[in-house]
Parts: structure tokens; sequence; C-alpha cells
């Protein structure tokens, strides 16, 4: 199965997949793609970013232009929601959605949302209407879609917001996690000390931890690191850049201080890691 939906005007594209054809597997090598993808049945074992993600039965990830994902060809129980900016941008609309920093962010530890059956039930309800709209040739297909996308971006936030505890927190709270992990997407290149974004978010490095930790939610350093370690596993993985090249362009100002860094988060140092891949 491949539906898909084309405006040249604006360069527009929405695709639902299954993977199952050259056509839909060459979407993961096109860039500026969102991808949503959903385990219907069995468990999907894919490739992000160099890391193994298995996705279960009734599992969605949730993946950025900026994770590479790589999935096996023989793939059966999958059903993937790819689009790009100009026709749904995240950014663009994230005050009515509010997914931008729970849903999507550059980490390597993209976010899995698991659906129970009463999610089961509205998840494969979208899904249908999905597919009736493919079959609607006018010229207001494109906004239903977009529209019918928006309900899937909404109704996946309150899902991960429960799934991760957040229920319980006030909508400044919530924003203040928001915030601080759109913060280290746009700035993780340039700024690596908590004490940066603290300063960006108006709260002391200490207030900004102790509520990451009372919160149940990874550290701010454990983030900062994370994403910091995604992007530079990414580079080495995917780009001819040298690993003294990848350090300057990570915001190292000394090649040795990231082989460093590196290590401590991997295990091995930039070259071995290449070279072991």
């Amino acid at each position: 199965m491949k539906l898909a939906y084309h405006d040249i005007k604006d360069e527009s594209k929405f695709t639902l997949t299954r993977f199952q054809c050259g056509s839909s597997l060459q979407l993961l090598k096109e860039k500026g793609l969102y991808k949503i993808m959903w385990c219907t049945d069995g468990e999907e074992c894919l490739i992000v970013d160099g890391y193994k993600v298995v996705i279960k039965k009734n599992q969605i990830l949730f993946c950025t232009p900026t994770n590479v994902v790589e999935i096996p060809k023989d793939t059966r129980g999958l059903i993937a929601f790819v689009f790009n900016r100009e026709f749904y941008c995240i950014q663009h609309n994230d005050s009515e959605v509010s997914c931008m920093g729970l849903l999507f962010y550059g980490s390597s530890s993209a976010p899995v949302l698991e659906l129970n059956e009463k999610d089961q039930r509205s998840f494969n309800a979208m899904l249908v209407l999905f597919q009736e709209e493919f079959d609607t040739k006018d010229h207001i297909q494109g906004e239903m879609l977009r529209t019918l996308l928006k309900r899937m971006l909404i109704t996946s936030t309150r899902l991960i917001k429960q799934e991760s505890n957040q229920t319980d927190l006030s909508v400044k709270q919530v924003e203040l996690i928001r915030k601080f992990n759109i913060l280290v997407e746009q700035h993780f290149k340039e700024k690596h000390q908590v004490a940066d974004y603290a300063a960006l978010l108006f709260k002391s490095p200490k207030t900004l931890s102790n509520f990451f930790k009372k919160n149940n939610v990874n550290s701010p350093l454990k983030i900062i690191n994370g994403r910091i370690t995604a992007e530079a596993r990414r580079l080495l993985l995917y780009s001819d850049k040298s690993a003294e090249e990848i350090a300057y362009e990570l915001g190292y100002k000394e090649p040795s201080h990231f082989s460093k860094f590196f290590k401590t988060q991997v295990g091995i140092s930039p070259l071995a890691f290449r070279k072991q891949t």
C-alpha cells in the first residue's frame, strides 16, 4: 500500500505507506520528512541513527527529518505517515498541537507511544478516514488530510503525556520540559552546559535539574549530551566528514575534547566507532 498526496504548487507531500515497495523505501532517503511509524502486527526491528529500535504491535514511533531511519525490505506489520514541512510545519503549528519537544525532537531516543485497546480503536478509525480521503480527489483534499494529521498529532501528544506521567503536571510545568527540549534542538551545537539553557529559560541550573529529577525526567545534562551524541553518531555513520570536522561542527574548539566526550558517552573513540560500522 502506498497512498500519496503531492501539491506541485507548494511542494507539499504526504504519504501513507506500508514500505512494501521500492518507491516507499526510497522515502527514507529523502531529506526533510517527518515519519510516524505504527506497528500494527508482530514487531518490527528498525535502525534509527545507527541504533536498533524494536517497535511491537500497537506501538508508534515518531521521527524528525534529522532521524536517519533504516527499515528491512520484508516488513509486513508497519504503517507509516510521512510528510514534509510544506505539508504540515510542526514548528509553525506548535501552538495548536503542542507536539514539538514531546513527540518530535532530534534525540536518538525517538519517542515510542503504546496504544491500549481504546487508543487502538481511535487510531484504526483515523486510518480508515485517511484511506477514504485519499480516494477523494478534489481541491480540498490536502486540507482534509492536514486536518486528520493534526487530529492524530493532538491525540498522540495527549497519550504521550499520560505515558510519561505528565498529566499531573501543570500546563506551565509541561511547557518547561517542552521548551527545554526545543532549545536543546536549536542550540546543541554551540551550547553544551545546563547553565546555558537555564539562562534562556530564566531559571538557575539547580532549579532546572531539581525539577527534572522530581518529575522523573531525564536530567538536563543527559538530554544535552544525548543530543550531541546522536548527531555525532549520525555524522560518523552517514557522512564523509572527518572526526575533526565533526568536532568543530558540534562546537568543540579542540577535537581531543570531542573525542573524550564521545568515548565517555559511547564507550569507544569516534574513529573506532566509524571503523566498526
